[in-house]
């Protein structure tokens, strides 16, 4: 007989909660926990997938306004970044931050170049290379934007006490770990250039 589930858990989330998504606890052992503590422990999960609904409509929102797609803001917050700590970034130095080809970085930089987002300018200690700067006219507009959400993120983590921001340091760091065995290996990767490519 399955064990009964909660009449609060009726919405879509349910899935999260293990005792819907694993009633034979083949997956998920809880036989140690009290429903009180398996309860809480799906609240975390829901809230972590409504933040997580809540951030990509926000970075969908700010690549509309932008008219970027999510790597070209990658690239763009990186330039952001470096012009503030006065570093000259080079295509190459773009290419590894990104993860990704140089051909992909040369086409993505060609595409940001035409629409005014970046300009090319030779190295100041090597007239062999360039380096890549970032406009005064995206750099405002990617401020206005991404910058401002980020300040509100920030006061909402600087508000907590230090134990409670250790915590969840913590918390993240055995979350993530969790990841490490269903990344996709390699050989069922996509070509970089066709994997940047899908993301534009």
């Amino acid at each position: 007989m399955s064990p009964k589930i909660p009449p609060q858990f009726t919405s879509p989330l349910t899935m999260l909660d293990p005792r819907v998504l694993d009633p034979d606890e083949t997956l998920v052992q809880r036989s140690h926990l009290s429903d009180a503590d398996i309860s809480q422990s799906v609240e975390v999960l829901e809230a972590m997938h409504r933040w997580r609904e809540a951030e990509q409509a926000m970075s969908e929102a700010s690549r509309r306004y932008m008219k970027l797609g999510d790597t070209d803001m990658r690239a763009l917050r990186f330039l952001i970044t470096s012009r503030s700590q006065r570093v000259d970034v080079t295509p190459s130095a773009l290419a590894a931050h990104l993860r990704i080809s140089t051909a992909s970085t040369t086409k993505m930089l060609d595409r940001l170049a035409k629409a005014g987002h970046i300009v090319r300018q030779p190295h100041p200690h090597d007239r062999r290379r360039l380096t890549i700067e970032i406009t005064d006219e995206t750099r405002n507009a990617a401020r206005a934007s991404v910058g401002r959400s980020h300040a509100r993120r920030f006061d909402v983590v600087a508000a907590l006490s230090p134990a409670e921001r250790a915590a969840i340091v913590a918390f993240f760091n055995a979350l993530t770990a969790t990841t490490e065995d269903g990344l996709v290996s390699d050989e069922g990767s996509l070509p970089d250039d066709t994997a940047e490519d899908l993301r534009h």
